[in-house]
């Protein structure tokens, strides 16, 4: 029953806009990019799994948060919506910049300066993304577009921020694994850098049309 009324829901346009955020740039990769050369594999799974667990705590603040404020105040929610709209608009002319530029192309990350436990790994993970701005920011942008309260159950919210979780957890295992195997090559490859700045400019158009939706969405 709960798999029906979440494959019923908007999971899938929330798991495009998840997805997408969660390829974009931002300090969980460079992160990765630290950890993994001098620390292992195995504590750069230690941060995916701290990336896994700070989600739970953005989810939590924005499903009660936005519960709070559509209850008492529709001209809060509408703010909210047109900031939450502009944000998303923001990100994809910021990424679009960056591919014009190719700013960070060709960026040296250098690597941790000593070895990291697991446990210590695990709480970079949690503290990097639980800090992060981008991340709540998202939540507060893209939850009034899928959650109507009242009526979308506190499980169904709470999936949505699971299958975030499961996608980030997916792509910067992946991240790992690669900068595991190929740490110098992915620094320097001249593909990887023409790479970056395609991916840029498609995340940013899309982001952008997200946002312009966003706006013009009536509940």
């Amino acid at each position: 029953m709960f798999l029906v009324e979440l494959l019923n829901s908007n999971i899938i346009s929330f798991m495009l806009l998840a997805a997408l955020m969660v390829m974009s740039p931002g300090p969980n990769g460079v992160l990765i990019a630290k950890t993994v050369p001098t620390s292992g594999r195995a504590a750069g799974f230690a941060n995916v799994a701290g990336f896994f667990a700070s989600f739970y705590v953005h989810g939590t603040f924005a499903i009660f948060g936005i519960s709070v404020l559509l209850t008492q105040s529709a001209t809060a929610f509408m703010i909210v919506k047109y900031l939450g709209a502009a944000y998303l608009c923001w990100i994809g002319i910021r990424a679009i910049y960056s591919a014009i530029k190719g700013e960070g192309a060709d960026e040296n990350i250098s690597p941790a300066k000593r070895k990291r436990t697991l446990m210590k790994a695990f709480m970079e993970g949690f503290l990097t993304n639980a800090l992060n701005p981008k991340v709540s920011l998202f939540y507060l942008s893209a939850f009034p577009q899928f959650i109507d309260v009242g009526q979308t159950s506190m499980a169904i919210a709470y999936g949505f921020v699971t299958s975030q979780a499961i996608l980030n957890a997916i792509w910067f295992s992946s991240m790992a694994i690669l900068v595991a195997k190929l740490s110098n090559v992915a620094r320097s490859d001249q593909f990887k850098q023409n790479f970056k700045r395609w991916l840029n400019g498609i995340i940013g158009a899309v982001f952008i049309g997200f946002g312009v939706g966003l706006a013009r969405f009536k509940p």
